[in-house]
């Protein structure tokens, strides 16, 4: 079979299973939009721009500041020629944020996850993975192949326990998201530290999507890293990793995301640390606070802006999420193989930057469309 007739044969079934997907171009700055194939006006709920820092004028002021100053590019990578004043300073940042002795930068936090996992999970290692790990750290823990994976039942500390009680002479690596991004529910970071502290485990912990928390407890008596995005709760794009020293050069001397890249570009660097400094103000609370009221509206307690509506069946949920187009909402249908078979759903996402009046109009569809508001 030649590579064309390969390559069709491949999208053939994808269309046949009803899958195929391809990207739509969304005109917007903040949750206010039209999509650009039929000129369609829509409010999203699908961004995860959670605290609406992307268009926030001194992040954009602050970008544009690093675009005149440095160019639009790093030109190498980090260890070559291609760090700039600014990466060391949200580095700085970030780790006093993360109440860590230090932080590096990656270009994502998908290559942060890579670039950790690998770092760490070499050959005697047991890495202990939750099952509904983001994409990036199941690629991570596929890529650390010297390594030897176990996938415990999620959030079930008693199976990570017999895990790591049962790997013998093996140093174990725990890895996790805080918030999940198909449900929206956290992970126990207090048990899940107490256990690690308890087994000698190393415990790295993906805060992309914890804007609303949950926070890890830094005790000297657990061994962690605390990896994050700066395109979620920062609004701009990269990722970065907060730890102890050494372990932080070690990174930097060993895992190929960061050795074998470009770094960050100044301009998203410079952005990313405007935002973080609004984040660590006033201002930041409030966002945060009025992120926290939005969430409440739509599922009173829901502990992340991540609010699934289960559907079960795929055709329900894309019919849920046209339906929901013809009122001006973009809601996106979550189905296989995302999310397991018969768990179909929509998944919005609540930002700072939409209104009360927005998120009313929200509820009030999504209870015409579904009949009710059914629960995750």
């Amino acid at each position: 079979m030649t590579w064309d007739a390969w390559a069709e044969s491949e999208a053939n079934a994808i269309r046949a299973s009803g899958r195929w997907r391809a990207p739509r171009s969304f005109d917007a700055k903040g949750p206010e939009g039209t999509l650009t194939a039929d000129i369609r006006a829509v409010i999203s709920f699908a961004s995860n721009d959670y605290l609406g820092l992307t268009a926030h004028p001194a992040v954009i002021a602050a970008a544009h500041e690093a675009l005149d100053h440095w160019g639009a590019g790093a030109g190498s990578a980090r260890l070559i020629v291609g760090a700039r004043p600014v990466h060391a300073e949200l580095e700085r940042e970030l780790a006093e944020w993360k109440s860590m002795p230090r932080a590096a930068l990656f270009p994502s936090g998908f290559a942060t996850n890579l670039g950790v996992i690998t770092t760490f999970a070499g050959a005697g290692v047991l890495v202990c993975s939750d099952e509904l790990n983001h994409a990036s750290i199941i690629d991570g823990c596929r890529l650390a192949n010297r390594a030897d994976v176990a996938v415990y039942r999620h959030r079930d500390l008693d199976h990570l326990a017999r895990l790591l009680r049962d790997r013998g002479a093996r140093r174990a690596l725990v890895v996790t998201d805080t918030v999940f991004s198909m449900d929206g529910d956290v992970a126990d970071l207090v048990a899940t530290g107490e256990l690690c502290a308890r087994e000698g485990a190393l415990l790295v912990i993906d805060e992309a999507h914890a804007v609303l928390g949950p926070e890890l407890d830094v005790s000297p008596d657990v061994d962690a890293l605390r990896i994050g995005t700066l395109s979620k709760t920062l609004g701009a794009l990269g990722g970065f990793v907060a730890g102890p020293a050494r372990a932080i050069e070690l990174v930097e001397n060993l895992a190929r995301p960061y050795i074998f890249t470009t770094a960050l570009t100044p301009a998203d660097t410079a952005a990313a640390l405007a935002a973080l400094r609004i984040v660590r103000s006033p201002e930041g609370a409030d966002l945060v606070a009025r992120l926290r009221a939005h969430v409440d509206h739509l599922r009173a307690g829901h502990p992340s802006p991540i609010v699934p509506f289960l559907c079960g069946d795929e055709q329900r949920a894309l019919d849920a999420a046209t339906a929901l187009l013809d009122e001006g909402l973009l809601v996106p249908a979550i189905r296989p193989p995302t999310v397991p078979a018969g768990t179909s759903r929509l998944r919005v996402t609540v930002s700072a930057a939409h209104s009360k009046a927005q998120v009313d109009h929200l509820l009030r569809a999504l209870t015409a469309v579904l009949g009710s508001v059914p629960v995750r």
